[in-house]
């Protein structure tokens, strides 16, 4: 009948109305879009979203998605190659222009809707700005990332590893790690020479230096103690010459402080000691956790060190049995190593060099 009728359509124009209210006044973005790339419809919420004063503005501005709109230049054939695969995407995250030309990330949900033969009609869906949270990700993930560089920085790039999938205890044994001391002799008169700022940045200076030949020969370095300084090799890093690896660094170490010198206009010596053997090593602490090595070996390269000649390399006789066809040594003959009794020593001058004959058959 002609009542129900316009009943019918009364109803209708409310429910029009209603959803015309809906999307006008959503929060998130609501759109509908070609295949081609160009705007159907816009709701208000998207066209503020991306800088334009009106949905009228936004359809009329943009004639192209993929190039006005993502700021990636194929994320628009992705998101096509999606809704081709599933008909529809769920957080599809894209940093995508506003009119101004500054950018924003958005995720959307879309669909694609087709007619009754299957044929694609366009594609619809909603948009939200999520600039906000992508930035605190990105905050969050730099904060990460310095954390885990500080962490490197204290601990070896393993240890670091197992502390972070949770372990709790840390020890190990190792059965052949060479261990290096270093102490520069002359530091104490020098600090009462200089100010705590001259101090600081000359022994950074240095051990900044050490810290890089630690990385050329791939040895460890353990630990500072006021001007002290040890590293270490075999211990984490797979490596059958790392004997002759501390060797080289011991003798380098020597040439670099040397420089340092010349260019600081002072007189520093090095005393270093180096011993080989078992160790066990682990992680210490629960606040200011470090990681350390004890045993034997460490003990006994401490006294070379402490027990040395400045501006020399002492070393065991372990040592110089091992490397004696590789580098030069000096026999010192017997002293008395504390806790140790008469020990034989060496010192190590030089590599040995390699003449051209040797290579000739």
């Amino acid at each position: 009948s002609l009542v129900q009728r316009k009943q019918a359509e009364e109803s209708l124009r409310i429910a029009e109305q209603l959803y015309h209210e809906i999307v006008e006044n959503a929060v998130d973005g609501i759109f509908q879009t070609t295949p081609s790339g160009r705007f159907i419809s816009a709701n208000m919420a998207l066209a503020k979203m991306c800088g334009y004063s009106s949905p009228e503005e936004l359809i009329k501005s943009i004639q192209d998605i993929s190039r006005q709109v993502y700021f990636v230049v194929n994320r628009r054939q992705e998101f096509i190659s999606a809704m081709k695969a599933d008909n529809a995407v769920h957080n599809f995250e894209s940093l995508v222009y506003c009119k101004d030309g500054n950018t924003i990330w958005i995720s959307e949900n879309a669909r694609a809707v087709n007619d009754s033969q299957g044929k694609l009609l366009y594609y619809e869906g909603t948009v939200s700005n999520i600039t906000e949270r992508k930035i605190a990700q990105e905050a969050l993930k730099f904060q990460k990332q310095q954390m885990q560089q500080l962490l490197l920085n204290i601990l070896p790039a393993k240890i670091a590893q197992r502390l972070q999938t949770g372990a709790r205890s840390i020890a190990d044994s190792f059965d052949d790690v060479s261990v290096l001391f270093a102490d520069l002799v002359g530091f104490t008169e020098f600090c009462s020479n200089v100010s705590a700022i001259e101090l600081v940045d000359f022994l950074n200076l240095i051990f900044s230096e050490f810290d890089q030949l630690a990385q050329k020969y791939r040895l460890e370095k353990i630990k500072t103690i006021g001007d002290a300084y040890m590293v270490v090799g075999g211990l984490l890093i797979q490596q059958e010459d790392h004997l002759q690896a501390i060797a080289n660094m011991a003798l380098e170490m020597q040439v670099c402080l040397d420089r340092i010198c010349v260019q600081q206009q002072t007189s520093l010596t090095l005393r270093i000691g180096i011993h080989v053997g078992p160790v066990v090593a682990g992680v210490i602490g629960q606040t200011k956790f470090i990681y350390d090595l004890w045993g034997d070996t460490v003990n006994i390269a401490s006294r070379m060190e402490s027990s040395g000649i400045d501006g020399e390399i002492q070393v065991t006789s372990v040592i110089y049995q091992r490397l004696k066809e590789k580098f030069v040594f000096e026999q010192r003959g017997e002293i008395s190593i504390k806790g140790k009794g008469n020990m034989t020593t060496y010192l190590l001058k030089e590599q040995v060099e390699v003449s051209v004959e040797q290579f000739r058959y």
